[in-house]
């Protein structure tokens, strides 16, 4: 694959997966949706390939505990802050590792790595968030 197709590939996946989602990110305020933990291995991380691949991986894992909450049996108060707040934080991760992406582009860094992950990542992501966006569970609470 060219590197065009790469990155035309790339800036598609951010759109579709970012879309369903842009008024959430519009709403929020800005917040830390990273643990210190995960704040401290992105920066230790050197390389711009190894940045995205950490994003990409956050991003599976608020994608993960979005299912699970959606999943668990709940009539809490706050039920629908904690499902915003996981998919804004997906949002932000997935928004993140594109900007990353186009910064090494212009850089011209080894980002084959990263964009690699990102586009195996894609065809997880994306029948996920349709369903969601179709037929999810409860979506007034989180659309």
């Amino acid at each position: 694959m060219t590197p065009v197709r790469i990155f035309a590939a790339t800036q598609l996946f951010a759109a579709l997966a970012v879309s369903p989602f842009a008024r959430l990110r519009a709403q929020e305020s800005q917040r830390d949706y990273l643990t210190t933990l995960e704040a401290d291995r992105i920066r230790d991380a050197e390389l711009p390939a190894l940045r995205i691949k950490l994003f990409i991986e956050f991003a599976v894992d608020r994608l993960k505990k979005f299912h699970y909450e959606l999943a668990r049996p709940s009539s809490e108060r706050m039920r629908s802050e904690r499902l915003n707040s996981l998919l804004n934080a997906y949002t932000g991760c997935v928004d993140d590792a594109a900007e990353l992406i186009d910064l090494g582009r212009e850089q011209q860094s080894d980002i084959r790595a990263g964009i690699k992950e990102m586009q195996k990542r894609v065809k997880e992501f994306q029948p996920q968030l349709e369903k969601l966006a179709a037929e999810g569970q409860e979506l007034a609470l989180y659309k």
